[in-house]
């Protein structure tokens, strides 16, 4: 049996949760931002390019779970779609322990990233410095030694106001929340609604 002081914890927990997507479903703007991005990645699919995702912690894991949603399946079965998440155990020890952990994300872009690519960054904070040298090192793929051809598009799931990632993105969106955990949630939420819009832009739902 449940105590009804679990049970009081519990139902508390739930209600803030609620009043998070309440407060993002009533934001007229956040709305409109999230529904820009599937047309952005159906963009980039369809002229053969690749979604790059990365995040820290809880946010590497949500962004191993996107790129698996696409290369993988989502609710039906359609063809595979190129995404990657900067997860590699090798690459990420190999770099903090040479380069310092700041640079985790930064060479993982530079070397993979092609002009036409969306890269998708995922930080509670909208601080942390490895994610920020990672839109950084986007930002400059095709700018040396080779012809800019729109780059690499950038898009920011963060929180907590955006923080020093705030206005550096082509797509940015901060969501309500006061913890890492509340912001996590309408993140993967977020991500899966995306998923599901690629699909539909892609003609493979309805």
């Amino acid at each position: 049996m449940t105590s009804p002081e679990v049970a009081t914890w519990l139902a508390g927990e739930l209600d803030q949760a609620r009043e998070v997507l309440a407060r993002l479903t009533a934001d007229r703007a956040a709305l409109a931002t999230i529904a820009r991005v599937p047309a952005l990645l159906a963009q980039c699919v369809r002229q053969r390019g690749r979604i790059l995702i990365c995040g820290n912690g809880g946010s590497a894991c949500d962004a191993a779970h996107f790129a698996e949603e696409l290369t993988g399946r989502f609710r039906g079965d359609r063809p595979p779609i190129a995404a990657i998440a900067c997860t590699d155990v090798g690459h990420v020890t190999c770099t903090a322990n040479d380069y310092g952990f700041e640079q985790v994300f930064a060479r993982w872009v530079t070397a993979l990233a092609r002009p036409g690519d969306v890269l998708i960054v995922l930080s509670t904070s909208g601080s942390s410095p490895n994610i920020l040298r990672a839109v950084v090192a986007a930002r400059a793929v095709g700018a040396v030694g080779a012809v800019k051809e729109g780059g690499v598009t950038c898009v920011a799931l963060l929180g907590k106001g955006g923080g020093k990632l705030r206005g550096l993105c082509d797509v940015e969106l901060a969501v309500p929340g006061t913890t890492s955990d509340r912001i996590q949630e309408m993140h993967m939420l977020i991500l899966h609604l995306w998923c599901q819009g690629l699909e539909r832009e892609l003609g493979y739902v309805s």
